[in-house]
């Protein structure tokens, strides 16, 4: 059986699949998100079968959860089965599960970031043809944009906005969340989400600099030494590093500086901001700045019971889910930092016909000027509003390699 290069072929018969592919989804809930789509995408590239993807935790999420506790299998099948067959487990007369999960059956030893269709036709297809069951592993980011046939990317648009739907409880649990965020003061109102990512471990990976105590900083230094251990070395090369980064806007944005900032766009202090966030680093003395400023803060802790919580709380990829709903409903999404999340949130936002506002700040632009010591506060806020009204979702145009979570302007926004 010949797969299609340019042309998108029939879905092959069961007894004609070329094989089965396998993957699994590491990383939190958006970039496994991402994974599943360039899984669905790679086998009907093969016109292989897709066994129902894995997804394996990471050292920063630890959370064992399976595909059907957080997506709904059925929606998914249904809805791809005139794209890709789908199975829901490894085939019976496949006996050697472990070596399966265990990885020893990768395609080649290396597939190439942003991979062209062209490159699995070639090097991972003889392989499959030969192995009839092959695992892929290291999946977000192994297909490319622009080196694969439009109607590939198509079909990722009909995965990530249509066929990977939460199951029912997370969406109505979500739409209750909604409607308190807009029923807080006894009226009907609008309601901000802020995608704060100022977690430890986010504060740990970004090898940057931010204001702390002695012993804070002392301790953050501990905690990357042990859980980065190459990029941290000895630490001496890492003050250079973390003066660079800021000054290029690559620094996960402090709630005190998140605070500054949505006050200089013209928001007031009566505005509702729904958090979504893990635990913050810090505590409640880094919350202290926001919250003073903006005393209409809550998460979903507090817009919900412990009881409503509790389904929830034994993955934190399904806590994710209902953030990821609130933002996506919300009437203006604020990111402070990259990821996937927020990636995702400004994509659908716009796939849904960028009605509503997703501010994507310039950071590069807030560590200049709060560093400046005779930057006065109207000189401040012109700049902030200045630059971001061209930063507020709209759809943008693409160049090579612009992936389409963020900007499905060119490949998805035709309703597909």
């Amino acid at each position: 059986m010949t797969p299609f290069f340019g042309h998108l072929a029939d879905l092959p018969a069961e007894n004609e699949t070329n094989g089965y592919i396998f993957i699994h989804a590491e990383g939190g809930l958006n970039q496994q998100r991402i994974s599943i789509c360039n899984a669905v995408a790679v086998a009907k590239i093969m016109n292989a079968t897709l066994i129902l993807p894995v997804l394996k935790q990471d050292h920063i999420w630890k959370d064992q959860m399976k595909f059907k506790d957080i997506f709904d299998v059925d929606h998914f099948i249904d809805y791809l089965k005139d794209d890709v067959r789908i199975v829901r487990d490894i085939p019976e007369w496949f006996t050697d599960k472990a070596e399966l999960f265990g990885g020893i059956r990768h395609t080649v030893r290396t597939i190439p970031k942003y991979a062209p269709a062209q490159f699995y036709i070639d090097n991972v297809l003889p392989r499959i043809k030969e192995k009839k069951i092959m695992a892929l592993r290291a999946f977000v980011d192994r297909l490319g944009y622009d080196n694969v046939p439009p109607e590939i990317n198509r079909l990722r648009c009909r995965v990530n906005f249509h066929a990977l739907k939460f199951r029912p409880e997370i969406e109505n649990m979500a739409d209750l969340l909604v409607s308190r965020m807009r029923n807080r003061t006894g009226s009907s109102n609008p309601f901000m989400a802020l995608h704060l990512r100022f977690e430890k471990g986010m504060v740990g990976l970004s090898f940057c600099d931010f204001v702390g105590t002695r012993l804070e900083k002392a301790l953050m230094s501990l905690y990357r030494l042990k859980e980065w251990p190459q990029r941290f070395k000895d630490g001496s090369h890492l003050w250079s590093l973390a003066l660079q980064k800021r000054k290029q806007g690559h620094c996960p944005l402090e709630p005190g500086e998140v605070a500054v900032m949505v006050r200089a766009m013209g928001y007031p202090k009566e505005t509702q901001i729904y958090v979504a966030s893990g635990q913050v680093y810090g505590g409640q003395n880094r919350m202290a700045p926001l919250r003073n400023m903006f005393p209409n803060l809550v998460t979903k802790e507090e817009l919900a019971t412990k009881l409503e919580l509790d389904g929830f709380r034994k993955h934190v990829t399904s806590l994710a889910a209902l953030d990821f709903l609130v933002c996506l409903k919300s009437d203006v999404f604020v990111m402070t930092h990259g990821g996937n999340f927020a990636k995702l949130v400004i994509g659908t936002r716009r796939y849904m016909g960028h009605r509503l506002k997703s501010i994507k700040p310039d950071k590069g632009l807030m560590s200049k000027s709060l560093g400046d010591p005779y930057m006065g506060w109207a000189t401040f806020m012109e700049d902030i509003i200045v630059t971001h009204q061209a930063r507020t979702g709209l759809p943008e145009e693409t160049f090579p390699n612009y992936d389409i979570w963020e900007n499905p302007l060119t490949p998805c926004m035709c309703r597909t």
